[in-house]
């Protein structure tokens, strides 16, 4: 926790250097995304905040602060189930929400930040006035569908997680995480596969759609719900791990329009913005290193429009 109050005082600080940057610049810039509640980013499945100086909302807080939003930067355990890394969060949102005076915040989950961020909202709605779901597999991903055939209790498993869950430590370690436990590579398959996200989506329905390819509640329990996801594998040729979202993209059935790692249909909660941007998963956080589609609309650009959204409903 010590680590943890740490990295979210540093956050205080570099959000009170970018009012004052912006105050500053104020000829240069505006208020467009200044909500009244702050932004919490919540990372996926192997996330970080900064990792050897690569961010993994590469470019995004900064763009958000610009014009007016107070934004901090979460991280959880890179490998665990949606609700410890949903509990995890949680800890930090009240911390947030001490340390900033205000009583709610605007979560943005991307990944298996999505679940992990409807856990938060589900168990504690006071200090939640929106969820933002980018590019989360809420009803499973064909992905964790494939991986789950390997036979549960097998030498093959035990090697897979063993090989995952060194990658988390690693990421861990790397970007120095206030987040020091195990990783649980198969609590993360249990949770992203379609029958672990039945599950969960049985004990926390908030927002979840009815039909297969639907819209869910829009509001539940005061919090506002809103979803929006790629559905282009490959993007630039000149991104390296546009190949690794192509490989990806073939555990999926033929025809079914997907980013890479998540279904366009699984990614739908609450009111969709959009769910067929011409973005692949890494995309959607602005990786690799700003290499997105040229003919699509900037993903910073769609995270500076979802701020002004929230602040035009007063959230």
């Amino acid at each position: 926790m010590k680590k943890n109050r740490l990295s979210l005082a540093l956050g205080l600080v570099a959000a009170l250097g970018a009012v004052s940057q912006t105050q500053a610049s104020w000829f240069s810039s505006s208020d467009y995304t200044q909500t009244h509640y702050p932004i919490v980013l919540a990372h996926g499945m192997l996330g970080w905040d900064n990792m050897l100086g690569i961010d993994y909302w590469h470019g995004i807080p900064q763009a958000l602060r610009k014009d007016g939003a107070s934004v901090y930067i979460t991280e959880v355990s890179q490998l665990d189930t949606s609700e410890a890394r949903g509990e995890q969060l949680l800890e930090q949102v009240e911390e947030i929400v001490a340390i900033s005076g205000k009583a709610k915040v605007n979560l943005f989950g991307h990944s298996h930040g999505g679940p992990t961020i409807r856990y938060v909202a589900a168990v504690r709605p006071d200090l939640i006035a929106s969820v933002t779901s980018i590019g989360a597999p809420h009803k499973g991903s064909a992905l964790g569908d494939f991986i789950r055939q390997v036979p549960e209790n097998s030498a093959g498993e035990a090697l897979l997680a063993s090989l995952v869950n060194a990658a988390g430590k690693l990421i861990n370690f790397l970007s120095d995480s206030p987040i020091d436990t195990p990783m649980n590579s198969l609590g993360s398959l249990e949770s992203l596969n379609s029958e672990g996200a039945a599950r969960f989506n049985a004990k926390f329905p908030q927002g979840i759609p009815t039909s297969a390819c639907g819209e869910g509640d829009y509001q539940v329990n005061g919090v506002r719900y809103y979803s929006w996801s790629g559905t282009s594998p490959s993007t630039n040729i000149l991104d390296p791990s546009d190949l690794m979202m192509t490989v990806a993209a073939m555990t999926f059935p033929k025809g079914e329009a997907n980013d890479g790692m998540v279904g366009r249909c699984s990614s739908r909660l609450g009111m969709v913005i959009r769910d067929d941007y011409r973005m692949n998963h890494l995309d959607e956080v602005n990786q690799f290193f700003g290499l997105t589609s040229i003919f699509e609309t900037d993903p910073v650009t769609v995270y500076r429009q979802q701020a002004n959204r929230l602040k035009k409903a007063g959230l």
